[in-house]
């Protein structure tokens, strides 16, 4: 088994005011030629926004995007007619395909919002742009990999166009739980929201990331109570 270590405090960072962000693969105004992507995932934002505050329509095509609030509430507009509100427990994909426009932002007046961006490369282009949202409740995840995106035929409404699983779990401390990965070759990249975990002889701390090639199961330990990201993905798409 190869790791990569994604320490919290190696990520790209910028404060524009209305957005506080951290950058684990280059992005924007961050770029580091060694981190550039772990296989098709492409970008992991950790993004903090300030009430009535957001980003304004925007263009996307060809990418699978994937949005996880944390805390507090984004709303979504797009160029497809959706009009929502996602909430901490939902999940939200976008297949970008031959092109979209959407926006998002904080509609609270006193609250800020957290929530996770994450873009993956997808295994065709040029497809149809589709929307997906989905709210999973935080109980089912408790000790246990709660599925939150697979691909098309994996019977999830939040699917994308990738051989790619996420996983959220959260774990008491001293549990451990083995995860086998769903397709020979793929690899896994795990994001600790909250805690302190072991994996693959490793122990990550909050906002830590690490990848991890060539396995075919890990297991991971909580060293407290942790919240994670898992997201299994194609090293060669």
């Amino acid at each position: 088994m190869e790791k990569i270590i994604y320490k919290a405090e190696s990520r790209g960072h910028a404060n524009h005011g209305w957005l506080d962000t951290h950058h684990t693969f280059s992005f924007a105004s961050y770029y580091d030629p060694n981190r550039i992507h772990f296989g098709a995932l492409r970008v992991l934002n950790d993004d903090k926004i300030t009430s009535g505050t957001g980003f304004p329509k925007h263009p996307h095509d060809n990418m699978e995007i994937i949005s996880i609030p944390l805390k507090g509430d984004l709303a979504h507009e797009d160029s497809m007619g959706n009009n929502a509100t996602i909430k901490q427990g939902d999940v939200q994909v976008m297949s970008g395909g031959t092109g979209i426009m959407h926006s998002e932002f904080n509609p609270n007046k006193d609250i800020g919002t957290e929530f996770l961006q994450i873009w993956v490369f997808p295994n065709k282009e040029n497809i149809e742009p589709r929307y997906g949202q989905v709210h999973y409740p935080v109980a089912d995840r408790k000790n246990s990999f709660q599925m939150v995106v697979s691909p098309k035929d994996s019977g999830l409404d939040t699917w994308i166009q990738q051989d790619a699983w996420f996983h959220l779990a959260d774990f008491e401390k001293d549990f451990d739980k083995t995860y086998e990965l769903k397709k020979k070759d793929n690899g896994l990249f795990v994001f600790l929201l909250e805690g302190e975990i072991e994996i693959g002889g490793e122990k990550l701390e909050k906002r830590d990331g690490i990848g991890l090639l060539n396995l075919e199961e890990v297991n991971i330990k909580a060293n407290a109570n942790s919240e994670m990201l898992l997201m299994e993905v194609p090293m060669d798409w």
